[in-house]
This record gives C-alpha cells, structure tokens and sequence, in this order.
C-alpha cells in the first residue's frame, strides 16, 4: 500500500505500511522501551493496554507522528482505538494521507 506523505523537506513521497511501523518501532523503542529486545516489539503489541504508553507517552507519540508524517491527529483519536498497537498507529497515519 503506497500513499503520498508529506517528507521532512516538504515534497511528497510514497511510504508503505511496513515503513510507517518500523519508523514507529524505532521511535517506541528509542522512546519509551529503552534497553528492551526489538523482537519483543510486535506490530501487535498492546501499548497502551499493557501500560507502555500512558497519557504523556500517548501525547509525545502524537507529536512525534504529527512532525514525522506530516498529519494531524485530532483529540479524539488519542485513545486505544487508534494507538494501541503499531499496527493501529501506522493505519491511522496512512489514513490521514488520503
């Protein structure tokens, strides 16, 4: 699935699915889950459910993907439905890009 996204220089560029989650791993990682195995961190990891993002972290990832991705994600989507694996966080943002 390619989708035009916004890139760090202004242009446009085609991003897959797989790109968006592994720029989010890397960032959850970096972030949150420092120290942590990489193959512990799946696409379907419960990050908010399991306590890995709580409310502060939920709010710095948006901004991260927000400056990253060039979207905007509104209040209403900073929630479990929309970030609560990396799976649901790399949907959202390829959503946004419509």
């Amino acid at each position: 699935m390619n989708k035009p996204i916004p890139s760090a220089t202004g242009g446009l560029c085609a991003v897959k699915i797989e790109q968006v989650e592994a720029t989010v791993k890397d960032y959850i990682l970096k972030e949150f889950l420092p120290g942590e195995d990489p193959q512990a961190l799946k696409n379907t990891t419960e990050l908010i459910t399991h306590g890995i993002l709580d409310s502060l972290a939920s709010l710095k990832l948006v901004s991260f993907l927000e400056e990253q991705f060039g979207v905007t994600i509104e209040a209403h989507e900073v929630d479990s439905e929309h970030l609560n694996t990396i799976s649901d966080i790399s949907k959202l943002v390829l959503g946004k890009t419509d």
